[in-house]
Protein backbone atom coordinates (compact mmCIF):
# COMPACT_ATOMS: atom_id res chain seq x y z
CA UNK A 1 0.00 0.00 0.00
CA UNK A 2 1.32 3.73 -0.77
CA UNK A 3 -0.11 6.52 1.36
CA UNK A 4 -2.68 8.69 -0.42
CA UNK A 5 -1.94 11.61 -2.52
CA UNK A 6 -3.48 14.87 -1.78
CA UNK A 7 -5.34 17.27 -4.51
CA UNK A 8 -4.70 14.54 -7.38
CA UNK A 9 -0.92 13.96 -7.85
CA UNK A 10 -0.19 17.52 -7.11
CA UNK A 11 1.41 16.80 -3.84
CA UNK A 12 3.45 13.81 -3.20
CA UNK A 13 3.50 12.00 0.14
CA UNK A 14 7.29 12.06 1.70
CA UNK A 15 9.30 9.54 1.67
CA UNK A 16 9.01 7.51 5.08
CA UNK A 17 10.43 4.30 6.99
CA UNK A 18 8.50 0.98 6.79
CA UNK A 19 6.86 1.58 9.84
CA UNK A 20 5.99 5.08 10.08
CA UNK A 21 4.35 4.70 6.64
CA UNK A 22 2.04 1.60 7.78
CA UNK A 23 1.12 3.56 10.94
CA UNK A 24 -0.23 6.85 8.45
CA UNK A 25 -2.09 4.66 6.38
CA UNK A 26 -3.56 3.25 9.73
CA UNK A 27 -4.37 7.06 10.42
CA UNK A 28 -5.49 7.51 7.18
CA UNK A 29 -8.39 4.92 7.65
CA UNK A 30 -8.97 6.76 11.22
CA UNK A 31 -9.23 9.70 9.37
CA UNK A 32 -11.79 8.88 6.74
CA UNK A 33 -14.32 6.56 9.54
CA UNK A 34 -14.03 9.22 12.65
CA UNK A 35 -12.15 12.21 12.43
CA UNK A 36 -13.61 13.25 9.08
CA UNK A 37 -17.13 12.49 9.64
CA UNK A 38 -17.07 14.25 13.74
CA UNK A 39 -15.32 17.54 12.50
CA UNK A 40 -18.12 19.61 12.09
CA UNK A 41 -20.04 18.64 14.81
CA UNK A 42 -16.95 19.20 17.21
CA UNK A 43 -16.42 22.69 15.72
CA UNK A 44 -20.35 23.54 16.51
CA UNK A 45 -20.10 22.37 19.58
CA UNK A 46 -16.87 24.24 20.64
CA UNK A 47 -14.99 21.38 22.89
CA UNK A 48 -12.43 18.87 23.53
CA UNK A 49 -12.90 16.39 20.16
CA UNK A 50 -13.33 13.53 22.67
CA UNK A 51 -14.10 10.43 20.25
CA UNK A 52 -11.75 11.63 17.29
CA UNK A 53 -8.87 11.48 20.01
CA UNK A 54 -9.93 8.49 21.24
CA UNK A 55 -9.55 6.86 17.63
CA UNK A 56 -6.55 8.25 18.02
CA UNK A 57 -5.56 6.59 21.00
CA UNK A 58 -6.98 3.18 19.68
CA UNK A 59 -4.87 3.76 16.25
CA UNK A 60 -1.62 4.04 17.68
CA UNK A 61 -0.41 7.33 16.29
CA UNK A 62 0.26 8.66 19.51
CA UNK A 63 3.13 6.74 20.35
CA UNK A 64 4.59 7.99 17.06
CA UNK A 65 7.65 10.05 18.98
CA UNK A 66 8.17 7.52 21.49
CA UNK A 67 11.75 6.36 20.74
CA UNK A 68 12.46 2.74 19.75
CA UNK A 69 14.93 1.87 22.41
CA UNK A 70 12.02 2.50 24.80
CA UNK A 71 9.23 0.21 22.87
CA UNK A 72 7.87 2.94 20.24
CA UNK A 73 8.56 3.61 16.60
CA UNK A 74 11.21 6.81 17.19
CA UNK A 75 9.39 7.85 13.94
CA UNK A 76 11.44 11.06 12.41
CA UNK A 77 9.78 14.66 12.30
CA UNK A 78 8.87 14.33 8.62
CA UNK A 79 6.47 11.16 9.67
CA UNK A 80 4.81 13.58 12.89
CA UNK A 81 4.92 16.36 10.23
CA UNK A 82 2.99 14.75 7.83
CA UNK A 83 0.80 13.29 10.53
CA UNK A 84 -0.50 16.53 11.59
CA UNK A 85 -0.73 17.74 7.80
CA UNK A 86 -3.27 14.77 7.36
CA UNK A 87 -5.07 15.58 10.31
CA UNK A 88 -5.41 18.80 9.41
CA UNK A 89 -7.31 18.32 6.03
CA UNK A 90 -9.95 16.70 8.16
CA UNK A 91 -9.95 19.06 11.54
CA UNK A 92 -7.12 21.13 12.13
CA UNK A 93 -8.48 20.63 16.01
CA UNK A 94 -7.50 17.27 16.50
CA UNK A 95 -4.19 17.94 14.62
CA UNK A 96 -3.40 20.53 17.10
CA UNK A 97 -4.74 18.66 19.50
CA UNK A 98 -1.92 15.80 18.30
CA UNK A 99 0.41 18.40 17.50
CA UNK A 100 0.94 19.46 21.18
CA UNK A 101 0.92 15.52 22.48
CA UNK A 102 3.59 14.49 19.54
CA UNK A 103 5.87 17.73 20.49
CA UNK A 104 5.79 17.38 24.29
CA UNK A 105 6.27 13.58 24.02
CA UNK A 106 9.76 14.42 21.66
CA UNK A 107 10.40 16.96 24.45
CA UNK A 108 10.31 15.28 27.56
CA UNK A 109 12.63 12.37 26.67
CA UNK A 110 14.92 14.61 25.45
CA UNK A 111 15.17 16.82 29.10
CA UNK A 112 13.71 14.43 31.54
CA UNK A 113 15.59 12.31 33.99
CA UNK A 114 16.34 8.65 33.13
CA UNK A 115 14.20 7.16 35.43
CA UNK A 116 11.07 9.07 34.21
CA UNK A 117 11.36 7.86 30.83
CA UNK A 118 10.22 4.20 30.92
CA UNK A 119 7.68 5.46 32.95
CA UNK A 120 6.53 7.93 30.37
CA UNK A 121 6.72 5.62 27.25
CA UNK A 122 4.36 3.30 29.59
CA UNK A 123 1.81 5.80 29.84
CA UNK A 124 2.00 6.58 26.13
CA UNK A 125 2.60 2.56 24.88
CA UNK A 126 0.81 1.07 27.18
CA UNK A 127 -2.26 3.36 28.81
CA UNK A 128 -2.82 5.47 25.78
CA UNK A 129 -2.06 8.53 27.27
CA UNK A 130 -2.41 12.13 25.72
CA UNK A 131 -0.36 15.22 27.23
CA UNK A 132 -1.99 18.79 27.09
CA UNK A 133 0.26 21.65 27.39
CA UNK A 134 -0.21 24.80 30.22
CA UNK A 135 2.09 27.20 29.24
CA UNK A 136 0.67 30.80 28.59
CA UNK A 137 0.22 33.76 30.89
CA UNK A 138 -1.62 36.80 31.00
CA UNK A 139 -0.23 39.77 31.05
CA UNK A 140 3.10 38.39 31.06
CA UNK A 141 6.35 39.58 28.24
CA UNK A 142 8.37 37.43 27.34
CA UNK A 143 11.56 37.75 29.66
CA UNK A 144 9.20 38.12 32.94
CA UNK A 145 8.75 35.20 35.03
CA UNK A 146 5.91 32.78 35.15
CA UNK A 147 3.48 33.45 37.97
CA UNK A 148 2.30 29.99 38.13
CA UNK A 149 4.79 28.85 40.68
CA UNK A 150 6.32 25.29 41.48
CA UNK A 151 7.26 25.81 45.13
CA UNK A 152 9.65 22.34 46.70
CA UNK A 153 8.46 20.80 49.83
CA UNK A 154 10.31 18.55 52.12
CA UNK A 155 9.51 15.32 50.75
CA UNK A 156 11.42 16.68 47.83
CA UNK A 157 8.13 17.24 45.68
CA UNK A 158 6.61 20.37 44.41
CA UNK A 159 3.12 22.28 45.10
CA UNK A 160 2.14 23.65 41.79
CA UNK A 161 -0.09 27.49 42.10
CA UNK A 162 -1.29 29.43 38.95
CA UNK A 163 -3.57 30.19 36.29
CA UNK A 164 -2.76 29.34 32.32
CA UNK A 165 -4.83 31.22 29.55
CA UNK A 166 -4.32 29.43 26.97
CA UNK A 167 -4.14 25.04 27.46
CA UNK A 168 -4.48 23.32 23.97
CA UNK A 169 -5.00 19.95 24.28
CA UNK A 170 -5.18 19.99 28.10
CA UNK A 171 -9.21 20.24 28.63
CA UNK A 172 -9.30 16.31 28.40
CA UNK A 173 -5.92 15.69 28.45
CA UNK A 174 -4.69 12.26 30.71
CA UNK A 175 -1.54 13.98 31.87
CA UNK A 176 -1.16 18.23 31.58
CA UNK A 177 2.26 19.68 31.09
CA UNK A 178 2.37 22.96 32.73
CA UNK A 179 5.51 25.08 33.40
CA UNK A 180 5.97 26.34 36.30
CA UNK A 181 8.95 29.05 38.19
CA UNK A 182 11.02 27.87 41.07
CA UNK A 183 12.13 30.95 42.73
CA UNK A 184 14.58 28.56 44.46
CA UNK A 185 16.81 27.65 41.04
CA UNK A 186 16.76 31.48 39.65
CA UNK A 187 19.53 32.87 38.45
CA UNK A 188 19.79 36.49 36.81
CA UNK A 189 22.89 35.23 34.81
CA UNK A 190 19.88 32.46 33.15
CA UNK A 191 16.49 32.69 34.15
CA UNK A 192 15.70 29.47 32.32
CA UNK A 193 17.15 27.54 34.79
CA UNK A 194 14.66 28.11 37.15
CA UNK A 195 11.63 26.95 34.43
CA UNK A 196 9.69 23.67 35.61
CA UNK A 197 8.02 21.34 33.36
CA UNK A 198 5.59 19.57 36.02
CA UNK A 199 3.30 16.71 34.69
CA UNK A 200 -0.26 16.92 36.22
CA UNK A 201 -2.87 13.96 36.17
CA UNK A 202 -6.21 14.42 34.87
CA UNK A 203 -7.93 13.59 38.33
CA UNK A 204 -5.39 16.05 40.62
CA UNK A 205 -8.60 17.72 42.87
CA UNK A 206 -6.15 21.01 42.79
CA UNK A 207 -6.12 21.27 38.70
CA UNK A 208 -9.52 23.27 37.18
CA UNK A 209 -10.26 22.76 33.79
CA UNK A 210 -12.27 26.33 33.03
CA UNK A 211 -13.38 25.22 29.82
CA UNK A 212 -14.15 28.72 28.73
CA UNK A 213 -12.36 28.73 25.22
CA UNK A 214 -14.70 30.42 23.14
CA UNK A 215 -12.99 31.64 19.81
CA UNK A 216 -13.73 32.14 15.97
CA UNK A 217 -11.82 29.10 14.94
CA UNK A 218 -9.82 26.24 16.38
CA UNK A 219 -12.74 26.19 18.60
CA UNK A 220 -12.50 21.68 19.20
CA UNK A 221 -9.46 22.61 20.85
CA UNK A 222 -11.14 23.33 23.74
CA UNK A 223 -7.32 25.87 24.61
CA UNK A 224 -8.97 27.64 27.35
CA UNK A 225 -7.90 29.01 30.86
CA UNK A 226 -6.62 26.19 33.21
CA UNK A 227 -5.98 26.53 37.65
CA UNK A 228 -3.32 24.94 39.60
CA UNK A 229 -4.21 25.29 43.58
CA UNK A 230 -2.05 23.54 46.05
CA UNK A 231 -1.39 20.63 42.99
CA UNK A 232 0.92 18.38 44.60
CA UNK A 233 3.05 17.03 42.17
CA UNK A 234 5.83 13.54 43.15
CA UNK A 235 9.33 14.66 42.72
CA UNK A 236 9.33 11.92 40.33
CA UNK A 237 6.42 13.88 37.56
CA UNK A 238 9.09 16.77 37.33
CA UNK A 239 9.69 16.21 33.73
CA UNK A 240 12.74 18.48 33.07
CA UNK A 241 16.05 18.46 34.44
CA UNK A 242 17.44 22.55 35.18
CA UNK A 243 18.86 24.10 32.60
CA UNK A 244 18.31 21.03 29.92
CA UNK A 245 14.77 23.06 29.30
CA UNK A 246 14.16 24.79 26.78
CA UNK A 247 15.90 23.12 24.07
CA UNK A 248 17.66 25.41 21.44
CA UNK A 249 15.02 23.70 18.75
CA UNK A 250 11.77 24.51 20.97
CA UNK A 251 10.45 27.71 19.86
CA UNK A 252 11.38 26.35 15.46
CA UNK A 253 10.03 22.80 16.03
CA UNK A 254 6.71 24.57 17.44
CA UNK A 255 6.21 27.10 14.40
CA UNK A 256 7.00 23.83 11.80
CA UNK A 257 3.96 22.39 13.33
CA UNK A 258 2.04 25.51 12.75
CA UNK A 259 2.74 25.54 9.25
CA UNK A 260 1.96 21.72 8.64
CA UNK A 261 -1.10 22.18 10.07
CA UNK A 262 -2.04 25.48 8.09
CA UNK A 263 -1.46 23.49 5.25
CA UNK A 264 -3.87 20.93 6.07
CA UNK A 265 -5.88 23.28 6.48
CA UNK A 266 -5.77 24.70 2.98
CA UNK A 267 -5.49 21.20 1.42
CA UNK A 268 -8.63 20.49 2.72
CA UNK A 269 -10.43 23.23 1.74
CA UNK A 270 -9.77 23.14 -1.51
CA UNK A 271 -10.56 18.97 -1.59
CA UNK A 272 -13.85 20.07 0.18
CA UNK A 273 -14.18 22.05 -2.79
CA UNK A 274 -13.55 20.13 -5.70
CA UNK A 275 -17.00 17.46 -5.51
CA UNK A 276 -18.95 21.23 -5.03
CA UNK A 277 -17.78 22.60 -8.21
CA UNK A 278 -18.46 19.54 -10.20
CA UNK A 279 -21.90 18.81 -8.73
CA UNK A 280 -23.83 22.32 -7.81
CA UNK A 281 -21.71 25.20 -9.04
CA UNK A 282 -22.75 26.86 -12.26
CA UNK A 283 -19.95 28.21 -15.04
CA UNK A 284 -19.60 31.31 -16.12
CA UNK A 285 -21.96 31.93 -19.12
CA UNK A 286 -18.41 33.66 -21.18
CA UNK A 287 -16.62 30.13 -20.57
CA UNK A 288 -19.63 28.14 -22.95
CA UNK A 289 -19.25 25.16 -20.78
CA UNK A 290 -21.70 23.23 -19.23
CA UNK A 291 -19.73 22.09 -16.29
CA UNK A 292 -18.03 24.72 -13.58
CA UNK A 293 -15.08 22.28 -13.45
CA UNK A 294 -14.55 22.81 -17.01
CA UNK A 295 -14.60 26.67 -16.75
CA UNK A 296 -10.84 27.83 -17.27
CA UNK A 297 -11.09 30.39 -14.72
CA UNK A 298 -12.32 28.09 -11.95
CA UNK A 299 -9.01 25.61 -13.31
CA UNK A 300 -6.73 28.65 -13.54
CA UNK A 301 -7.94 29.70 -9.52
CA UNK A 302 -7.73 25.95 -8.58
CA UNK A 303 -4.07 25.56 -10.07
CA UNK A 304 -2.84 28.51 -8.78
CA UNK A 305 -3.83 27.70 -5.53
CA UNK A 306 -2.79 24.37 -5.52
CA UNK A 307 0.62 25.41 -6.42
CA UNK A 308 1.21 27.67 -3.42
CA UNK A 309 -0.46 24.73 -1.13
CA UNK A 310 2.11 22.68 -2.98
CA UNK A 311 5.11 24.57 -2.33
CA UNK A 312 5.06 25.19 1.05
CA UNK A 313 4.18 21.45 1.49
CA UNK A 314 7.38 20.80 0.32
CA UNK A 315 9.43 23.54 2.76
CA UNK A 316 7.09 21.67 5.59
CA UNK A 317 8.39 18.74 4.96
CA UNK A 318 11.82 19.76 4.48
CA UNK A 319 11.54 21.13 7.88
CA UNK A 320 11.41 17.87 8.92
CA UNK A 321 14.55 16.67 7.27
CA UNK A 322 16.17 19.91 8.95
CA UNK A 323 14.91 19.46 12.45
CA UNK A 324 16.41 15.91 12.71
CA UNK A 325 19.22 16.71 11.39
CA UNK A 326 19.66 19.25 13.56
CA UNK A 327 19.30 16.50 16.36
CA UNK A 328 22.27 14.64 14.45
CA UNK A 329 24.04 17.64 14.98
CA UNK A 330 24.64 18.22 11.23
CA UNK A 331 23.63 21.75 11.01
CA UNK A 332 23.55 24.75 13.19
CA UNK A 333 20.20 26.89 14.75
CA UNK A 334 20.23 29.06 12.07
CA UNK A 335 20.67 26.82 9.56
CA UNK A 336 17.29 25.10 10.98
CA UNK A 337 15.38 27.91 12.24
CA UNK A 338 15.87 30.48 8.68
CA UNK A 339 14.50 27.55 6.53
CA UNK A 340 11.35 27.04 8.92
CA UNK A 341 10.64 30.78 9.13
CA UNK A 342 9.92 30.36 5.18
CA UNK A 343 8.08 27.33 5.28
CA UNK A 344 5.38 29.10 8.21
CA UNK A 345 5.15 32.37 5.98
CA UNK A 346 4.48 30.05 3.05
CA UNK A 347 1.82 28.27 4.80
CA UNK A 348 0.46 30.37 6.81
CA UNK A 349 -0.02 32.93 3.27
CA UNK A 350 -1.18 29.82 1.08
CA UNK A 351 -3.79 28.50 3.65
CA UNK A 352 -5.32 31.58 4.33
CA UNK A 353 -5.45 32.00 0.27
CA UNK A 354 -6.84 28.32 -0.30
CA UNK A 355 -9.48 28.92 2.80
CA UNK A 356 -10.79 32.19 1.54
CA UNK A 357 -10.20 31.50 -2.60
CA UNK A 358 -12.57 28.28 -1.81
CA UNK A 359 -15.49 30.64 -2.70
CA UNK A 360 -14.24 32.33 -5.99
CA UNK A 361 -14.47 28.39 -7.04
CA UNK A 362 -18.30 27.65 -5.70
CA UNK A 363 -20.03 30.23 -6.13
CA UNK A 364 -23.05 32.26 -3.89
CA UNK A 365 -24.20 29.17 -2.75
CA UNK A 366 -21.46 27.87 -1.66
CA UNK A 367 -21.54 30.51 1.02
CA UNK A 368 -25.07 28.97 2.75
CA UNK A 369 -24.17 28.50 5.85
CA UNK A 370 -24.98 24.98 6.85
CA UNK A 371 -22.49 23.92 4.46
CA UNK A 372 -19.56 24.93 6.53
CA UNK A 373 -16.89 26.01 4.38
CA UNK A 374 -16.45 28.88 6.97
CA UNK A 375 -14.73 26.21 8.86
CA UNK A 376 -11.33 25.87 6.72
CA UNK A 377 -11.17 30.06 6.97
CA UNK A 378 -11.78 30.54 10.51
CA UNK A 379 -9.72 27.90 11.53
CA UNK A 380 -6.40 28.78 9.90
CA UNK A 381 -7.43 32.85 10.15
CA UNK A 382 -7.43 31.51 13.96
CA UNK A 383 -4.63 30.04 13.65
CA UNK A 384 -1.97 32.05 11.96
CA UNK A 385 -2.65 34.74 14.75
CA UNK A 386 -0.62 32.68 17.20
CA UNK A 387 3.26 33.71 16.82
CA UNK A 388 2.48 36.60 14.32
CA UNK A 389 4.15 35.67 10.82
CA UNK A 390 5.29 38.73 9.89
CA UNK A 391 7.93 38.86 12.91
CA UNK A 392 9.61 36.21 10.67
CA UNK A 393 9.80 38.26 8.08
CA UNK A 394 11.72 40.84 9.57
CA UNK A 395 14.12 37.79 11.35
CA UNK A 396 14.43 35.98 7.47
CA UNK A 397 15.14 39.87 6.03
CA UNK A 398 17.88 40.83 9.42
CA UNK A 399 19.45 37.52 9.01
CA UNK A 400 19.78 37.81 4.74
CA UNK A 401 20.84 41.85 5.39
CA UNK A 402 23.26 41.35 8.18
CA UNK A 403 24.02 38.20 8.84
CA UNK A 404 21.97 37.81 12.50
CA UNK A 405 21.54 34.53 13.87
CA UNK A 406 18.00 34.22 15.41
CA UNK A 407 19.02 33.22 18.94
CA UNK A 408 16.69 30.35 20.76
CA UNK A 409 13.83 31.31 22.66
CA UNK A 410 10.32 30.49 22.85
CA UNK A 411 9.40 32.42 19.58
CA UNK A 412 12.40 32.71 17.78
Amino acid sequence: MTLARFLGSAIAPPQLSGDEERALETLDDVIAEVVAPLASEHDDAGRYPTRAVDALKGCGILALAVPAEFGGVGASHTASLHAQVRLATADSSVAQVYKVHDELVREIFSYCADDLKPRLASLVLDENATLGLAVAEAGKTVAEPFTTLALEQEDGGYVVNGQKIYTTGAAEADYVAVWGFNPERFTPENPFFALQLNLVAKDNPGMTVHRDWDALGQRATDSGSISFEKVRVGPEWVASIPGRAPLPHSGVRFEAGFAAVNVGIGIGALQAAVPFVNEQSRPWPSAEVDNAAEDPMVQRTMGELVADLAAAHELTMRCGHALDSFERGEMSRTELAIPIYAARSAADRSGLAAAQGVYGLMGTRSARRPLGFDQWWRNVRTLTLHDPVEWKHVEIGRHVLTGWDPPPGIYT
